[in-house]
């Protein structure tokens, strides 16, 4: 197989093109021979949507082959899991497939793509995938971002998203919150809060402008009530400040000589 980078990033379409090719010719493979690809991203598949599949299968039969490769005595499928389980479903005993040499990267690459661009993951299961291809394959972010079409920016966004609580990220992977809502939650510093107002949208059904409005007014808020402290604290000592992250923090006083550092101890009776 040709290791031109530039088609995988071009997509699925730049390889099923290539199936006139000698190398690329459709076999029939028992789909007892065939096994998961571990670094598959999607961890569930929608049941009815399988229905549909497994049935328009029994009538069409597969329309486009999956792509699996060698392991062993068996095929790891590539690209084309969703069809495999429908074709079980609907008790095939063969599925069309085109056999790839390639590699473990190539494999996890081309298995994040074609959900990407054909099934739409679920956002964590989206971050989680980019944080494969980093820790597994040593990718930066800019070389996921061209590998799939998208700018650093949305890659980085989306592996934040990694950082709330379970609960947030469980809400996201049930589609009770959109990874918009998430993103205006990541600003607030307070897993509490977080988890909170999570709560709220996922009830309430309150929007993304919504989210990031009471985002604003709770730091803001937030922010003023800790200010008022740390002006009673200038209002001793001069060179004061106060710096909170969820809700613990610490105060920093600052002195420009000795006899400021003796203040400083007197006024606390040391």
């Amino acid at each position: 197989m040709p290791k031109d980078d530039s088609r995988l990033g071009r997509g699925l379409s730049a390889i099923f093109g290539d199936i006139d090719n000698e190398e690329d010719k459709i076999e029939n493979i028992s789909l007892d021979l065939i096994v998961k690809n571990k670094n598959q991203p999607r961890g569930n598949f929608d049941q009815k949507s399988l229905d549909e599949l497994a049935k328009s299968i029994k009538e069409k039969g597969i329309l486009q082959p999956i792509l699996v490769r060698e392991q062993g005595e068996k095929y790891e499928i590539i690209a084309g899991e969703r069809r495999f389980l429908a074709a079980k479903m609907a008790q095939m005993t063969y599925i069309p497939a085109i056999i790839k040499d390639i590699n473990d990267k190539e494999s996890a690459e081309i298995a994040l793509i074609e959900n990407l661009q054909r099934e739409n993951l679920n956002p964590i299961e989206e971050a989680l995938a980019y944080k494969g291809l980093m820790e597994k394959f040593k990718y930066t972010q800019d070389e996921i971002a061209k590998k799939v079409g998208k700018d650093r920016a949305t890659i980085s966004n989306a592996i934040r998203l990694l950082s709330l609580p379970k609960e947030i990220t469980n809400m996201l992977k049930n589609g009770d919150i959109s990874a918009g809502h998430a993103r205006a939650l990541l600003t607030l510093q307070d897993k509490d809060s977080q988890t909170e107002l999570a709560k709220l949208i996922k009830n309430k059904k309150i929007s993304v402008r919504e989210t990031e409005e009471r985002v604003r007014n709770e730091k803001s808020s937030v922010e003023y009530k800790y200010s008022q402290y740390e002006e009673k604290l200038k209002a001793v000592f001069k060179n004061a400040k106060i710096k909170v992250k969820n809700k613990k923090g610490v105060i920093e006083i600052y002195f420009n000589n000795e006899d400021e550092l003796q203040f400083i101890f007197k006024r606390w009776g040391l």
